[in-house]
């Protein structure tokens, strides 16, 4: 039988897609949310589950833009509110048809456009009126958004504090947009009364849970896809990059593209997000696209672990079930707890669960797992090709 060079035999083994401990950490997420949680929570809480999950979106892409790439941004709350507001604008008009408004003075448009004393629908609503245009949207906005600020941004070799800052600002700025154009955006209270999806009402206890599964489905299929940036060349260049951008820049690598690519990545995952979020909780305001929910998204990536794919999804499951838990019984000192968790990650485990993880459990594990190996596996020599 032939073999294949030592060489690449040896690429092949030292850089699988997965490790099996990974593949086992990604199985126990998966039946966590797709099979514990339906059956151990009751309706209610499980739509809550799925809004946590529409965060872990953010945080996933995070994990690319922040943690391997090194490239700090204080406004993915921006990113998560263009994908709701995409899908939260369709919704809206699906559900301000003729004979649902016919007690407007302008039937056919959304109320708050008729109480602003708008006559028509404006021109920037009208491609979402098709649910394909707005998917695509829903997707394509953030990232054409996130390549100009990042083109902008990269090309001038702004990094480090001075990015966080501008994307900070951004987030601000397209708050006070929202707000100060209601009668095109809803204002203070976003996009309310989301009724059906292409004639499916979404609002009934049987579809959150079919759309929690979707979110569900969702978050796995991003994960893997960011897997296999993370293993590729470009998930290497991207390690690289942020450990020595100027050798990276050096070697004939564009490092201005390498980083664009990965903000354009961490925004498309917070859109996917922002749009699971108008579906399963059923509207869309400004009050989740500006610095405090950027800052709080930044923190569930912080706390899981900025270098683990899977820690940033238990990262945002453990601290939106905290604030649910600590602010139902002391909703005054949530933001307190909120800010000592923070310290405390970056004091006490700056790589967060995944670092706790991967130094005093998953050693003990590899362990266990050696030990239960049959004994001719354990004693087959290195390189040697089982039969």
């Amino acid at each position: 039988m032939a073999h294949r060079p030592a060489a690449v035999a040896a690429g092949v083994h030292d850089n699988p897609f997965m490790k099996p401990m990974e593949w086992v950490s990604l199985a126990l997420l998966a039946a966590v949310i797709l099979v514990v949680l339906p059956i151990l929570l009751d309706a209610f809480r499980l739509n809550l589950v799925g809004k946590y999950l529409t965060y872990a979106f953010v945080a996933l892409g995070l994990v690319i833009c922040w943690g391997f790439g090194g490239i700090l941004s204080l406004g993915q709350g921006c990113f998560f509110g263009l994908g709701g507001y995409c899908m939260a604008m369709y919704l809206k008009l699906e559900a301000s048809s003729v004979e649902n408004t016919k007690i407007q003075s302008t039937p056919g448009i959304p109320d708050f456009m008729d109480w602003n004393q708008i006559t028509e629908l404006p021109w920037i609503w009208k491609p979402f009126q098709s649910l394909p245009l707005t998917l695509f949207l829903v997707v394509a906005l953030p990232a054409f958004f996130a390549f100009v600020i990042g083109t902008a941004m990269f090309r001038r070799r702004v990094g480090g504090t001075y990015f966080a800052i501008i994307t900070q600002a951004i987030a601000a700025i397209l708050t006070i947009l929202i707000v100060g154009q209601q009668g095109y955006t809803g204002g203070i209270n976003g996009i309310t009364d989301l009724r059906t999806l292409n004639g499916w009402d979404i609002r009934t206890d049987s579809a959150h849970n079919i759309l929690y599964f979707v979110n569900g489905g969702l978050l796995i299929g991003c994960i893997l896809f960011a897997q296999y940036v993370k293993k590729s060349k470009l998930g290497r260049i991207l390690v690289a990059m942020r450990d020595k951008e100027d050798r990276v820049r050096f070697s004939g690598y564009q490092v201005a593209s390498f980083k664009t690519f990965a903000f354009c990545m961490a925004a498309v995952f917070a859109a996917i997000g922002g749009a699971m979020f108008t579906l399963q909780v059923g509207f869309m305001s400004p009050s989740f696209v500006g610095i405090v929910p950027s800052i709080e998204m930044v923190i569930y990536a912080a706390v899981g672990g900025r270098l683990s794919l899977f820690g940033a999804v238990w990262g945002t499951l453990l601290v939106n079930w905290a604030k649910t838990s600590f602010s139902e019984s002391f909703p005054e000192l949530w933001l307190f707890g909120l800010g000592a968790l923070f310290i405390a990650v970056v004091l006490a485990f700056p790589n967060g669960l995944a670092g706790i993880y991967r130094t005093y459990v998953e050693p003990r594990l590899t362990r266990k797992v050696k030990a239960l190996a049959p004994a001719e596996a354990r004693a087959l020599p290195h390189g040697t090709p089982a039969e």
